[in-house]
């Protein structure tokens, strides 16, 4: 759930993070000088983390923390070298996806018996889920996203289009047949930049129960049946047979196909919903736009894969890094935090506090509605699952998504690749 960035953006907002870990000054003698490796960088995050480290290290004289920037692009490979070194900081930020490998392999501290009841009850089970393996929580849950349509507003108004509601979401026959509507004059109805495709198919696909995986005997399989084809098949069909969404996104960004969307070449647009900060910042003056609630299969359900904290198995102060983590994930600071990154709180008293402060009610209140249907995917807590995704994966997805393959190939190249992964 990383949201990538540019190198030269990297280094500006690892050199804000760096200037706060000067301005903190020298470690303290006589204290607990805990490390903390955060890849932060949208510059409200970046703000917020150093704010509410810097009011921890205030009323805490006795526990200061220190951060250590890692870069977004390259969190998994520092991540890595650091614990095969022993010289991983005590606390490290990653995500759900990320971390069943490094607690197979001891490198994080099982935090069940540390997380404070308060903070366990304040998140929910189902995302709770996401960081449990074998009874064994190493990770604590940030914030998370979904896949939400964003739409050109007087595009829509001037076809007699009606947007949805969060007690009224559009299904994808619906999207599908809007998007066809659309397509006018030379124009797409949806622009979906599709570059990096694994995680919003199969986020997707769980609309219509599509989990990809499945315990068999003991071993984890892959399986491609109609449930996870079903999500493949509108994408490819509204690609090549409606002809609603631009072919060229096929070998875009998300963000790439911004422009288009912006200039009115395209009257939606298919991306996180981080996005809307894209949208704020990127959209010209008296862009009229608005996020909708997910998309419905047979449910609205999307794979729950947050942000996390973790305590690094190397720490000798566990405990006290479970007290900053508590402190930093409290729900205002949550919040926060959660505002910054325009990601969905893990927990909903925060996502309460957000949607009553911010001036983009319609879209928070959009955002937030999808908390009741995240669930948890089965590949998120496999270890060969990140391996798999890079190698296998993405290249099969986007060779099938720009029609250079059937579907029968497309599953034997992702069911072969697991195999050949898994061993």
């Amino acid at each position: 759930m990383k949201k990538f960035l540019s190198a030269g953006a990297v280094l500006v907002l690892c050199a804000a993070l760096a200037a706060a870990v000067a301005q903190a000054g020298p470690k303290k003698q006589n204290a607990v000088n805990l490390t903390f490796a955060t890849y932060v960088w949208q510059p409200t995050t970046v703000k917020a983390m150093n704010d509410i480290v810097a009011a921890w290290n205030k009323s805490h004289p006795s526990i200061q923390v220190q951060i250590v920037p890692v870069d977004v692009n390259s969190v998994h490979d520092k991540l890595l070298t650091s614990f095969v070194g022993g010289s991983a900081a005590d606390i490290v930020h990653d995500e759900a996806a990320d971390i069943p490998g490094f607690t197979q392999q001891g490198y994080l501290a099982n935090l069940t018996p540390l997380i404070p009841k308060t903070l366990k009850a304040e998140i929910p089970k189902s995302v709770w889920d996401t960081v449990n393996f074998g009874h064994k929580i190493t990770g604590v849950p940030i914030m998370l996203q979904t896949y939400n349509v964003f739409a050109n507003m007087d595009l829509l108004k001037q076809a007699g289009i009606k947007a949805p509601s969060v007690a009224g979401p559009w299904t994808w026959d619906k999207f599908r047949a809007v998007a066809k509507q659309l397509s006018t004059n030379g124009n797409y109805g949806v622009c979906w930049g599709l570059r990096s495709p694994t995680a919003t198919i199969q986020t997707l696909s769980l609309n219509w129960g599509g989990q990809w995986n499945y315990l068999e005997n003991g071993r984890w399989v892959l399986k491609v049946g109609p449930a996870e084809q079903k999500i493949l098949q509108i994408m490819h069909d509204m690609i090549y047979v409606d002809k609603s969404v631009d072919p060229a996104g096929v070998g875009l960004s998300g963000s790439a196909v911004l422009p288009s969307f912006f200039a009115g070449k395209c009257a939606m647009t298919i991306q996180g919903n981080y996005n809307a900060q894209g949208m704020i910042e990127q959209s010209p003056k008296g862009f009229n736009w608005a996020m909708f609630p997910p998309l419905k299969g047979d449910s609205q359900d999307q794979a729950a894969n947050p942000q996390t904290l973790s305590i690094s198995q190397q720490s000798q102060h566990k405990s006290e890094a479970m007290q900053f983590i508590a402190y930093a994930l409290n729900s205002q600071n949550m919040a926060k935090l959660a505002a910054g990154d325009w990601l969905i709180p893990a927990a909903p008293d925060a996502a309460s506090i957000v949607v009553k402060s911010t001036k983009h009610y319609g879209s928070w209140r959009a955002a937030i509605s999808a908390v009741p249907s995240f669930k948890k995917a089965n590949w998120v807590s496999l270890t060969p699952y990140p391996q798999w995704k890079a190698e296998v994966a993405t290249p099969a997805f986007r060779s099938y998504l720009s029609n250079q393959i059937s579907m029968d190939d497309l599953i034997k190249q992702l069911t072969d690749g697991w195999n050949r992964i898994r061993g």
